[in-house]
């Protein structure tokens, strides 16, 4: 199984995430964001970092480069991407997922282990996991707050497509305590903290971000059978 991480200028965490995908026995292929050629993956990760500098506002310029164009129909067609803080900024500003990701609430960059509780396992990324099963993975940033209209918030809670919810103190403000998200499909999450930074003793808080990427790695096996 291969499973692509794009790199776009500014990205600075597409090397934990290909070293992730990994270490979950998955072969990672390195995607650029000029070139629209997938070269046959079987599933996308847009990694976290800095697309393009943030100088528009963070994910708005990367959504529009040749890679994502592919991204986009691909996933149409059921590609699991899973976009990881500022992936999860593109995800939105691509319209792959409502809402958007707004300044910390507090104003204030956050960098730390973060307690987070499953709400729902039925997406391509989080079959591994149990519903309610809570884990530790790093967050770490300055615009992770999520936001939505209350209809859209309503929806996605009515149609369990929240993911994760933070668990103690929430770190940036974000509505509802919503830290994950996914699309209808099931096959499209974004998530805000960073999973591919809990995948080894050595050097996460856990192993729980570990279930995100053989899960993943499952669901392809099974659609493959």
């Amino acid at each position: 199984m291969k499973i692509g991480v794009v790199t776009f200028p500014g990205s600075l965490d597409d090397g934990d995430a290909r070293r992730a995908v990994r270490i979950a026995g998955a072969e990672a292929v390195a995607l650029w964001h000029a070139d629209p050629d997938l070269h046959g993956v079987d599933a996308v990760v847009l990694p976290g970092g800095f697309s393009y500098g943030d100088y528009l506002r963070c994910g708005a310029i990367a959504r529009f480069a040749p890679v994502m164009t592919s991204i986009i129909d691909a996933a149409k067609g059921g590609l699991p991407v899973l976009g990881i803080c500022n992936g999860f900024q593109v995800l939105c500003e691509a319209h792959m997922l409502p809402g958007a990701l707004a300044r910390n609430g507090h104003l204030h960059f956050r960098n730390r282990d973060q307690g987070l509780r499953l709400e729902s396992v039925d997406s391509r990324w989080t079959s591994e996991f149990v519903t309610g099963q809570e884990i530790v993975i790093p967050v770490k940033n300055g615009e992770g707050r999520y936001v939505a209209d209350t209809r859209t918030l309503d929806a996605l809670e009515a149609e369990g497509r929240v993911v994760a919810r933070y668990i103690g103190e929430n770190p940036n403000g974000s509505l509802r305590d919503i830290a994950a998200i996914r699309n209808e499909a099931g096959n499209v999450v974004g998530i805000m903290p960073h999973p591919e930074h809990a995948v080894e003793e050595l050097t996460g808080p856990s192993m729980d971000g570990l279930g995100f990427f053989t899960s993943v790695l499952k669901s392809m096996a099974g659609a493959a059978a």
